[in-house]
């Protein structure tokens, strides 16, 4: 049995640690334009409460399925198959011990100018009620002084299965003791959004977002206009269609501290991405005492849509047997002007 452990990437400039338990960030230290470093990722100083299930899926993989799926049901080939409702009346982010609750081995661990680490889950048939047997690579890489690089696969063995991977970080650009991110400003490189039920399903439809409060076509700070968003704040799936491409990776996010001395741009080949505001996070204890409240992290998962497998509109999760999941995620920070 592997034990949980935290491991570190360090490449002069940024420094992340990084748990074997479920894959998880648990800090992340990037410069400002002043030089000064920060932490910009909300977590714990131990592993232990993360153990104790502490966190919101604070910095972690969500898998075999991120998001949600309605009722926890779904019908693959003619077979239904049922779910565990963590999240009535629904089954998110994987079930009651999905990925980020499990130990994942360490299959290489790289120091040198671009310092990686891989983790290898072999996921079986039946855990949480998924078919079929997968395995689950998750490599992170800084590949350069200033870029942190995931690259996530899966392969089914036997049968047919769903598979949406997303990276679960809460992110604070000003420090992950700072409070709360109302004051950052966010583009998003997306014109529809897919409007959800009152149970935080997707309706179905993939609605334009223009001149709506989900719109962030332009930047503008979280805060302007998330009064209007029904419920707690941001907590929905955007479409990311028109961001400019590099090394096939979509732009899919921009977001800057209040000061604009740090800059994250994250780039993609998902179809889409949970724009999440930490609409839940209550007085959780974090690193160094600190306390999260709400709002006190933004998360950007990118992924295949919610609910995906009972909406055929939508872009399909089911990975065949023999065939490849795969998806890559770059964080590339930059200091502000």
């Amino acid at each position: 049995m592997t034990e949980p452990k935290l491991f570190e990437l360090n490449n002069g400039t940024m420094q992340v640690k990084i748990s074997n338990y479920g894959c998880t960030i648990t800090s992340l230290s990037v410069s400002d334009k002043n030089g000064t470093l920060a932490d910009v990722v909300l977590g714990f100083d131990s592993i232990e409460p993360y153990l104790k299930g502490n966190a919101p899926y604070f910095g972690c993989i969500v898998g075999r399925v991120a998001n949600r799926i309605k009722d926890g049901v779904f019908t693959l080939n003619e077979e239904k198959f049922s779910l565990p409702i963590n999240n009535p009346p629904n089954s998110l982010h994987g079930g009651n011990k999905g990925y980020d609750k499990v130990v994942w081995e360490v299959a290489e661990h790289k120091d040198g100018e671009k310092p990686s680490i891989t983790f290898v889950y072999n996921s079986y048939d039946g855990e949480e009620g998924y078919p079929g047997d997968v395995t689950v690579t998750a490599t992170y890489t800084l590949t350069s002084p200033m870029t942190l690089r995931l690259d996530m696969e899966a392969t089914p063995k036997n049968k047919p299965t769903p598979i949406n991977l997303a990276q679960h970080t809460y992110w604070n650009l000003a420090g992950h003791n700072s409070g709360d991110v109302l004051d950052h400003s966010v583009q998003i490189w997306a014109s529809h959004v897919t409007p959800v039920d009152q149970n935080t399903i997707p309706t179905g439809e993939i609605m334009s977002l223009k001149g709506t409060a989900f719109d962030f076509t332009t930047e503008k700070k979280i805060r302007k206009d998330i009064q209007e968003i029904p419920g707690l704040g941001y907590d929905h799936n955007y479409v990311l269609n028109c961001g400019e491409e590099k090394s096939g990776l979509k732009h899919a996010v921009k977001m800057e501290n209040p000061s604009g001395s740090r800059v994250l741009d994250l780039w993609t080949d998902a179809p889409g991405m949970q724009f999440y505001t930490a609409n839940y996070v209550n007085g959780v204890v974090g690193k160094g005492g600190a306390v999260y409240e709400k709002h006190s992290g933004v998360c950007l998962e990118t992924q295949g849509f919610p609910n995906a497998i009972n909406q055929p509109n939508f872009p399909s999760v089911v990975v065949q047997p023999g065939e490849k999941y795969k998806h890559t995620m770059l964080y590339e920070f930059s200091v502000g002007e």
